[in-house]
């Protein structure tokens, strides 16, 4: 695949072929889910020549970053800010003259005291957390940002399979021994310390104020099944979440994360891919020879038969396998470890629609990313009820209100508020009743009013989107961010699990480039790069 990502030949008509009596239309490539990696994936397809069909079953394409009205005139997303999106796929799909900015919109983030003494971070300065920890947290930044920086080409490379002896595999494993030797045997000893630690210990061996200690946590553990003292990866995840333009900083730019998408699907139009929304896909068709099975192509809700050479899976490989496949046509032993990929998601998503702007006490104007969670402490224990089945005594949260960067997602004068609400079960004790829900969004607002204390007066009509409900609206296994945890057990050549970490399957013709491969989610868009590289290969 070009590394310019130019196009090279205009993409080719679709064709038609007799299946059992009946004219099928074939496709070089059938992409399966309209999500980010989905669109970039189809968008590299279709500049090499390729024609390719995306298949989404909602009614817009984005996934998880679609905007959606829920309320007339207010508009939200799941995703809601950008931090790494590949700054290399923005370059080779030109996203920039379909209006997309990576580089533009950087936010403060404010860890919000409840006396009113916030912590701001912004890029590398930090205020409000106390002399020592603001010199801290220069050394600290610049020495996360060098280890970051020694794994981002590796987030858009195929990672080597185990065991692997190809000449790619030998080079890619040689590159990354490399890239850490260069950095000094002090700094690399360093690096291999911290990658594994729970991001408490980090935070503890370098600051005193609780505030930039939870700021500085998030990131690692936002959308994970990760608490503080857990030891499994959250800081290779924040590392991970430091790869972009941006270096870690969240942006919204100009037409937020709607604008992405917008970006994202003009450029796949653009290439000559075909796009169908409601256009849920029951099963992937798998044929039977002579020589083994082969995907064939992809069976509509409807009944529709449409033949591929190719299917690319962007859904999480759960759905993908045990769904749209069927263990039938599947090794035993591969069943079990996507069985047992953990994919149940532990955040939930607010939505307000407010009649006016929010006015948090000690701000002058809430238009940063803020972060509620007093302490480390405060998150932990918010965990431990989630791991039981329970909602938190006191939810910790990400809050925006992304109206005051874009104002097209609510009536003149009016805003919207939206936030990430931490450590809430997919699997809740007795089930997520219409009263459950009630109560967890009450306890959010209850937790907001704490900052913000005329929010009820605001309040024109809000929503509480449990892991549950992201499951059932978006089609994502366990309502998980990532499709699969984002832990070292799930992480690298082991995404989502052997056999199918170099976005290649057991079967041949099916392929994958969702979240759920290698790096992982969060919109970077990496997994659909690299998925298209492997196939064009």
């Amino acid at each position: 695949m070009p590394e310019s990502g130019a196009d090279t030949s205009v993409a080719s008509n679709r064709t038609s072929e007799i299946y059992n009596g009946e004219h099928v239309s074939q496709y070089d490539s059938i992409i399966v889910g309209a999500g980010h990696n989905g669109l970039v994936c189809a968008t590299y397809l279709a500049k090499r020549g390729q024609s390719v069909l995306v298949l989404e079953a909602s009614e817009t394409s984005g996934g998880l970053a679609a905007s959606r009205e829920f309320h007339p005139g207010f508009q939200a997303s799941v995703a809601h800010s950008i931090s790494h999106f590949s700054e290399k796929v923005a370059s080779d799909l030109k996203l920039s003259s379909f209006g997309f900015d990576s580089k533009s919109g950087a936010i403060e983030t404010i860890g919000l005291g409840e006396d009113q003494q916030h912590v701001v971070v912004n890029g590398s300065s930090v205020t409000g957390a106390g002399g020592d920890d603001a010199a801290t947290f220069a050394k600290y930044t610049q020495q996360m940002r060098r280890f970051s920086d020694v794994l981002k080409p590796f987030w858009t490379k195929t990672m080597p399979s185990i065991g692997g002896k190809s000449f790619s595999d030998i080079t890619t494993f040689a590159q990354i021994g490399l890239k850490l030797r260069l950095i000094g045997k002090k700094d690399m000893q360093e690096f291999l310390r911290v990658a594994s630690l729970p991001a408490r210990d980090l935070m503890d061996e370098n600051f005193n104020n609780d505030l930039i200690k939870t700021v500085l946590s998030w990131d690692g553990l936002v959308g994970a099944r990760l608490a503080p003292r857990s030891p499994n990866g959250a800081i290779l995840a924040l590392l991970y979440r430091m790869s972009g333009a941006s270096k870690g900083a969240h942006t919204i730019p100009a037409g937020g994360v709607a604008g992405l998408v917008a970006a994202l699907t003009k450029a796949a139009k653009s290439a000559g891919v075909e796009i169908r929304n409601n256009a849920a896909v029951d099963r992937i068709l798998i044929e039977g020879s002579e020589t083994g099975l082969k995907t064939d192509g992809v069976q509509l809700v409807d009944g529709e038969r449409l033949g591929a050479d190719r299917v690319i899976s962007a859904v999480d490989p759960k759905r993908t396998f045990l769904n749209m496949v069927g263990v039938e046509y599947l090794d035993i032993g591969f069943t079990n470890r996507i069985r047992r990929l953990r994919c149940d998601g532990y955040v939930a998503k607010l939505h307000l629609a407010l009649k006016g702007e929010p006015k948090f006490a000690g701000l002058e104007r809430a238009d940063g990313r803020m972060i509620i969670a007093p302490n480390l402490d405060t998150m932990e224990f918010a965990y431990d009820n989630a791991k039981y089945g329970e909602c938190p005594d006191k939810p910790v949260m990400e809050v925006l209100i992304p109206s005051m960067h874009d104002a097209s997602l609510a009536p003149s004068g009016q805003h919207v508020l939206s936030a990430h609400v931490m450590y809430v079960p997919y699997s809740l004790k007795g089930g997520w009743t219409d009263a459950a829900r009630e109560q967890m969004l009450q306890r959010s607002i209850d937790t907001l009013a704490q900052y913000a204390p005329e929010i009820r007066e605001h309040i024109l009509h809000s929503e509480l989107l449990t892991p549950a409900d992201l499951e059932q609206r978006y089609h994502v296994t366990g309502g998980h961010w990532h499709h699969a945890e984002l832990a070292m057990d799930q992480m690298l050549m082991m995404r989502p699990t052997y056999e199918a970490a170099q976005y290649r399957t057991p079967l041949p013709g099916l392929f994958l480039c969702s979240a759920g491969c290698h790096p992982g989610g969060g919109l970077m868009g990496a997994a659909g790069h690299n998925a298209a590289r492997e196939i064009l290969r």
